[in-house]
């Protein structure tokens, strides 16, 4: 965290900011020993799968082809697809409420994101705070992803921002690196009490 002047726009992340995302909670169940899972994780290429999608827009049509190229293990990996919302299931109310407060006190909201488009879709109908950004910079939209310097590049290009102007919150290290890099400052997401207390430093939020 920089100890610079209050940023113009406060761009928030999605995945485990704003709503929840974890797999295990869906492959716990399906591979319940945690090292087996990792394993069958590592062995079909899941994660670098579900990255792709993020890239390239379409998770259905990443997890087929996966499901395609490991038919003896579709029944594992066509999950991913068919059963997503048991791994991105609600929204983080309390993230959510910091979300609508920094709104109201004034400054846009953006969204910087790597998702799919097609699942994307799906979770702005399912959770509402997804669709009240002033902007968005979805990788799945943009063909790039975080941490890459062009995604950042782009949110820069739409809001007419760079450097300290621009406050970006993730749950990542390497995306808050990247941000930081370009001058941004950035909060690292772990808690939103912490958060809060990040915005009120700042002067975001009373």
């Amino acid at each position: 965290m920089n100890e610079t002047k209050p940023p113009r726009v406060i761009v928030f992340d999605v995945g485990r900011v704003l709503v929840e995302w974890d797999p295990d909670r869906l492959y716990g169940q399906l591979i319940p020993d945690a090292a087996e899972r990792q394993a069958f994780f590592d062995r079909v290429g899941l994660e670098k799968m579900n990255v792709d999608a993020d890239r390239y827009g379409s998770l259905e049509r990443h997890v087929a082809t996966l499901a395609e190229n490991y038919p003896a293990d579709a029944h594992l990996i066509l999950p991913w697809w068919h059963q997503w919302h048991e791994m991105c299931w609600a929204e983080k109310p309390e993230t959510a409420r910091l979300l609508e407060a920094v709104r109201a006190a004034g400054f846009p909201v953006w969204a910087l994101s790597n998702f799919a488009m097609d699942t994307f879709a799906i979770a702005q109908t399912r959770f509402p705070i997804l669709t009240t950004f002033d902007g968005m910079v979805i990788s799945g939209n943009e063909k790039t992803v975080k941490p890459e310097a062009e995604i950042y590049a782009i949110l820069e290009k739409r809001t007419g921002l760079t450097g300290s102007d621009l406050f970006f919150i993730d749950d990542k290290a390497e995306n808050i690196a990247a941000a930081e890099a370009r001058g941004w400052q950035g909060h690292l997401f772990d808690d939103p009490a912490e958060l809060a207390a990040d915005l009120r430093r700042l002067g975001i939020i009373a």
